[in-house]
């Protein structure tokens, strides 16, 4: 008995470890955020604009589609400098809504073209290759279907390729239905964090980034000198940026220029954007985190950040473990006073003080330097409380990235598709939920043993795991089944 408990109390300050070094990560981007100028000397316009590709990946995208050709199609740059590709691969309705848009702005005088590939082989990344092979650019921009670019986007964004090494400009991401719904705004909470604090940070502290997949400017040279597209991982977005750093090439970030576009309003659409996104990241992790440590060249601060980068998503299998822990070692708090110093290890600091600082300077920051407001703190506990109950779903899909199994990339639903046509019912691993509902109990149960006990140090954790499963199980059960990636006649859909 004693082995087991000295076990989990072990592996219980491993991830506290583990957790205390990816909050100091974070502290030191957020202190390099702050350092950082809010807005720097803009570069002259180049004294002749380059030749400029924009390509649009969309597959099965009948409710964006249009939007997106038009808003390419409406950006402001000279006609004959710009070619437009639409790299559709769909199967649906939305082949001919995209081959109608295309049709229209090439009587306008648009270059534009509607590239259909034989198969979706690689997809994203496979398509972004392909498109590469008939296109004449210097430079290449990406937009998501779910994208809304400024017509100014390209006049703005590249001056800043003025320097050589420069290989990728990339911009913050706006949200067009950030008030939509309580998942849209802690989406957003979310995701302010990363284009304010992390990627300033990193940019300021001459550290990795990453370009995000869409909302950004690539030289091609750089990718081409990186190695092109590939498709051994589902983020290509994050796999690319590191082979292109790893070679050399410097990236900016400019938070000023905003590219607005639109958050999953459905937990199905949610979770499988985080599958992919969290998968994705551990599979670019397996791929590059031993070429970090081996590039000698690199400062010892880019490694260790690179190595909280990669591993970011390993942190909900962390929260996982931790929670799983928590509940019988409130019995080992109680039973045994020794092991009480383990627990108390930065528990305060890892869980309320760090990224109570790193989001608090995101809201501010977004609030032009002022006060937040009485509902930041409400929204900061909740967004904590569903991102731990999205632990067991994100962390499976770690697991099977840093495991090595190959799934298919399933595209993020856009507003309207969610639960429309493009999708179809079935209870495929429709077990989550259900899991997801016994972890509540049993936390329910963790919060119960430590009132029993007399012992409230974990109670704020047990609630806040509580509060996050029980709202994810709500949300599931409310609008199905959770959105599982399985392969249909060789294509990759998303079914819910």
């Amino acid at each position: 008995m004693l082995i087991l408990e000295v076990g989990a109390v072990a592996l219980y300050g491993m991830c506290l470890v583990f957790m205390l070094g990816f909050s100091l990560a974070q502290w030191q981007l957020t202190r390099l955020a702050r350092r950082a100028a809010l807005a720097p000397p803009v570069p002259a316009p180049p004294a002749q604009w380059p030749h400029v590709t924009v390509q649009l990946p969309v597959y099965n995208e009948r409710a964006v589609v249009e939007r997106i050709i038009d808003a390419a199609a409406a950006l402001d740059y000279p006609a004959h400098l710009l070619h437009i590709q639409v790299l559709d691969d769909s199967t649906d309705e939305s082949v001919a809504l995209a081959a109608r848009r295309v049709a229209f702005h090439q009587d306008r005088g648009v270059r534009i073209d509607h590239v259909r590939r034989p198969s979706r082989v690689g997809y994203k990344a496979g398509a972004l290759a392909h498109g590469l092979t008939e296109t004449d650019g210097e430079f290449v921009t990406i937009f998501d279907a779910d994208f809304v670019p400024a017509p100014d986007f390209l006049r703005r964004t590249l001056p800043y390729f003025a320097e050589p090494e420069v290989g990728v400009v990339q911009t913050r991401w706006g949200h067009l239905n950030e008030g939509e719904s309580l998942l849209t705004r802690l989406q957003a909470f979310g995701l302010n964090a990363h284009f304010l604090v992390e990627q300033v940070g990193r940019a300021a502290g001459g550290h990795f980034l990453n370009f995000n997949g869409t909302g950004g400017v690539w030289r091609r040279t750089c990718i081409e000198d990186a190695g092109n597209w590939q498709a051994d991982t589902l983020t290509e977005d994050l796999d690319l940026s590191y082979r292109a750093q790893l070679r050399g090439w410097r990236f900016v970030y400019r938070p000023d220029i905003v590219a607005p576009a639109e958050l999953p309003a459905h937990l199905a659409a949610l979770k499988s954007q985080q599958y992919r996104w969290n998968k994705g990241a551990a599979e670019t992790a397996r791929k590059h985190l031993g070429r970090v440590w081996r590039s000698a060249s690199l400062p010892l601060a880019t490694r260790l950040h690179a190595t909280f980068h990669l591993l970011n998503s390993s942190v909900f299998a962390v929260i996982l473990v931790m929670a799983l822990l928590s509940v019988p070692l409130v019995w080992v708090r109680a039973h045994r006073p020794e092991f009480r110093p383990v627990f108390q290890l930065a528990a305060g600091f890892l869980l309320t003080f760090v990224p109570l600082t790193y989001y608090y300077y995101t809201t501010w920051r977004l609030a032009g330097g002022r006060a937040t407001g009485r509902w930041f703190v409400p929204q900061f506990l909740l967004f904590l409380a569903v991102s731990m109950g999205l632990a067991l779903h994100n962390a499976r899909a770690v697991a099977e990235g840093f495991w090595g199994r190959a799934t298919p990339f399933v595209r993020t639903p856009k507003q309207g598709s969610a639960a429309g046509q493009s999708t179809r019912a079935t209870h495929s691993r429709g077990a989550l939920p259900w899991a997801e509902g016994l972890l509540t109990l049993y936390f329910l149960a963790g919060l119960g043993a430590g009132l029993y006990y007399g012992d409230y140090s974990l109670l704020p954790f047990h609630l806040l795991l509580v509060v996050g499963h029980a709202t994810v199980v709500w949300y599931a059960w409310r609008t199905g089944p959770a959105a599982t990636p399985v392969l249909v006649g060789g294509a990759s859909v998303l079914v819910g």
